[in-house]
């Protein structure tokens, strides 16, 4: 996997002190995989990203291990406005309202509002189809940031009303569900079946980084792995420790605990 250090041209051109963000060349096998995935399969996990497909800033990056945007108020939207740009070229039709309904959904349950950008708007998420799998930036960071999503038939590929929630989600600021710090009292990671190189995928933070905003461990999450993310023989790498109905990379919608925690991240309850 090849490391590049992705600068914004407005960074290099206009002004100092924007992001950089750190996203990595996507894999030959992942590349292939996303042109015929099976249906067990996420794309969203074939990116080539930080734990699949998270777009860190260098910052971000350092801080991995230390502290992470969920639980620091500077990576939330301010006003709880998401400004955003779609970049009709990539898109047909029906992929924009796919991503609009994606939108709509996560307005319809917070006080989470998203808003096309306006002229001289800097900071905002752009929304396009130029990169490999799906891929978004986490939170609020400043300036131009990304949201991929490879092109492909409605309700497939990344273009799962689920998956397009998903890369929305981590755009306003949350992380995958399986990073819990009390994860391994939920589910056990199965390491020999995990492909090498790809352990990092699994990282586990501390509760000092990620927060669950006062709710339990959700195996329904549409934050969360499927349950053969990154396997290297088709076996799961991640089995659930209790009795639970629920689907581990379930792409359907949020869960009730994801709406809970998007409107205790953003303090709807307050502002309502």
């Amino acid at each position: 996997m090849i490391l590049r250090v992705i600068v914004p041209l407005a960074v290099i051109s206009l002004c100092q002190g924007l992001p950089t963000f750190i996203q990595f060349e996507n894999t030959p096998e992942n590349i292939a995989r996303l042109r015929n995935l099976k249906p067990d399969e996420l794309a969203e996990e074939l990116s080539g990203q930080i734990e699949g497909d998270m777009i860190l800033t260098v910052e971000q990056y350092r801080d991995m291990y230390r502290r992470n945007g969920l639980v620091e108020e500077r990576y939330r939207w301010p006003d709880n406005v998401v400004h955003y740009e779609i970049e009709e070229e990539y898109f047909n039709a029906d992929q924009i309202e796919h991503i609009l309904t994606g939108m709509r959904q996560i307005e319809l349950v917070s006080c989470v509002k998203f808003r096309r950008r306006a002229p001289g708007q800097e900071d905002y998420i752009r929304i396009h189809g130029s990169g490999s799998g799906c891929s978004a930036t986490v939170g609020h960071v400043g300036g131009q940031q990304n949201i991929n999503l490879q092109p492909a038939a409605v309700n497939s590929g990344c273009f799962r009303l689920g998956t397009i929630v998903h890369e929305l989600i981590h755009g306003i600021g949350f992380r995958h569900m399986q990073s819990a710090h009390d994860r391994d009292e939920w589910v056990q990671i199965v390491w020999d079946n995990i492909q090498p190189g790809r352990e990092n995928n699994f990282r586990l933070y501390g509760p000092e980084v990620v927060s669950h905003f006062g709710t339990d461990y959700d195996y329904g999450s549409v934050m969360h792995y499927s349950s053969t993310a990154f396997s290297i023989n088709g076996e799961k790498t991640i089995v659930p420790l209790r009795e639970t109905d629920k689907v581990m990379g379930q792409r359907n919608g949020m869960s009730e605990i994801d709406i809970v925690k998007i409107n205790r991240m953003y303090k709807c309850l307050e502002k309502n």
